[in-house]
């Protein structure tokens, strides 16, 4: 498995690429991905968000029409795609797929698995292909997603890192923002986070 980042946009959102068994999956594809991710595709075969935010998914409807190619994503952010409230300028994107709570899914022969962890908004995910974890904005190096939002919820927060302190295998973590890390990493901070709850 290979794994191309390139940060995307004012925010510096992380978009990534896997390559593996031959076959391409986009996650997160930001502002301004799309040509970025044009020229370093040659098999595509699915765009999935980690969560709905307008610096996550700016390019998902540009690069589906584009690329003939699936989107997924998780259900509770589904009404972010279309919602312009907060960024009058979001090109509106349609996912094939709403994925919902915690979900196995087979793309073309690769397993993919959604890890719902709410609390930066209704649907944040992680996303976890092969011994990785895409873990979009609910954890990042030695910090979490923010929880002051609109659709943000600190007590959906606290059960997430309830949920994400139980998990027991090792993963490297590719965040929405930032450098990687790891799940025990994160892990060993949960309980500094909860205290700030």
């Amino acid at each position: 498995m290979e794994i191309l980042k390139q940060p995307m946009g004012e925010y510096q959102t992380n978009c990534y690429i896997v390559k593996i068994d031959g076959k391409e999956i986009i996650i997160d594809p930001g502002v301004g991905a799309t040509q970025w991710v044009l020229a370093n595709v040659t098999n595509p075969i699915a765009i999935l968000n980690t969560h709905g935010h307008f610096d996550h998914v700016w390019s998902n409807q540009e690069l589906k029409e584009k690329l003939h190619i699936p989107l997924y994503t998780p259900k509770g952010d589904v009404p972010l795609l279309t919602d312009s409230t907060f960024m009058p300028n979001l090109p509106a994107s349609y996912p094939d797929i709403e994925v919902e709570g915690d979900v196995t899914l087979d793309l073309e022969g690769i397993e993919v698995k959604f890890h719902h962890f709410p609390g930066h908004c209704p649907g944040c995910s992680m996303i976890e292909i092969g011994d990785v974890m895409f873990s979009g904005d609910f954890l990042f190096h030695n910090s979490i997603g923010r929880y002051d939002f609109p659709y943000s919820s600190p007590s959906d927060m606290k059960k997430s890192l309830e949920k994400m302190k139980l998990m027991k295998e090792d993963k490297t973590l590719y965040p929405g923002h930032g450098g990687s890390t790891t799940l025990f990493n994160e892990q060993r901070n949960a309980d500094y986070w909860l205290r700030m709850l």
